[in-house]
């Protein structure tokens, strides 16, 4: 008797420990490229690119492009259509920070969701060309009748001159910039040459390593960032952050997204101008 009982407190102690949950696959989406003048921009369909959080809905639950679950509201997802779509979860023009920290949240809350609005841009599973998953999309999403699930406004025709016009129009408004995707182009996952990105400056992200002591009105406060790209180059981000960021700037170890106007001689992005902090890193592009 005193043997069996001594077995049974031992035995689970020489059980194997359940392995750790893997993390989620973050979704295969289809990724833009820089734009790049001499192509015939008359055979894209042009949108506004917006400057929230990119979601795909597969049909029953929505992912971060990281590859986490959003944790919306049971209302704000109910009657969706049964197909996946790719898009944006948005609040508005500069309002990444606040859309941001909705779709993070573990418990939602009603008062923020209904500010905000799941703009599909396209139809992962739909075989077609792009040209004819628009004409999908507006009749799926005209069909549902849902206010806050809405296809992104596309339009078609834009010579060069008439694209940079459109850029800064957009851009005088707030906006982010421009994507391009070619009328014929499939949905395949990873970068691809049919689909562009056309802004007025560059964007990345690098890792803060160090903060430096700000001088004069900021003494006391943030002075800039040092961080740390991917490929070990280390710089410095001085401008761009609000009285607020400077008093309580970015933690060492997180990741901010910057924007700059090209690279130096030695690679070093010039004129680097803090965005916002980056909570999900995007995974790897798929090889």
């Amino acid at each position: 008797m005193r043997l069996l009982c001594l077995l049974l407190l031992v035995l689970p102690w020489l059980a194997p420990s359940p392995l750790p949950a893997a993390p989620p696959a973050p979704p295969a989406l289809m990724l833009a490229t820089p734009y790049e003048s001499g192509i015939d921009t008359r055979d894209y369909y042009v949108s506004e690119k917006l400057d929230g959080v990119r979601g795909r809905w597969d049909g029953h639950a929505l992912w971060t492009r990281g590859g986490q679950r959003v944790h919306a509201p049971a209302w704000f997802t109910r009657g969706w259509p049964a197909q996946a779509m790719d898009g944006e979860l948005w609040i508005g023009r500069g309002r990444f920070e606040d859309a941001s920290g909705i779709v993070r949240a573990a418990r939602p809350d009603d008062r923020d969701w209904r500010r905000m609005r799941f703009m599909v841009f396209d139809l992962p599973d739909d075989p077609g060309r792009f040209e004819s998953r628009v004409a999908h999309m507006r009749r799926v999403l005209g069909a549902a009748g849902i206010a806050w699930l809405r296809p992104v406004a596309q339009s078609r025709g834009h010579d060069p001159t008439a694209l940079d016009a459109r850029l800064a129009a957009v851009v005088a408004g707030g906006g982010e910039g421009l994507v391009l995707h070619h009328r014929d182009a499939h949905y395949r996952a990873g970068r691809s040459d049919d689909l562009l990105k056309y802004k007025p400056y560059d964007d990345a992200e690098a890792r803060v390593v160090a903060h430096t002591p700000g001088k004069g009105k900021y003494r006391g406060m943030l002075g800039a960032l040092v961080v740390e790209r991917e490929d070990g180059l280390r710089f410095r981000i001085g401008s761009g952050f609000s009285d607020a960021q400077r008093a309580a700037p970015p933690p060492v170890g997180s990741f901010v997204t910057y924007r700059y106007n090209g690279l130096s001689a030695r690679g070093v992005p010039r004129f680097a101008r803090f965005l916002h902090v980056r909570h999900e890193m995007p995974p790897p592009d798929p090889r």
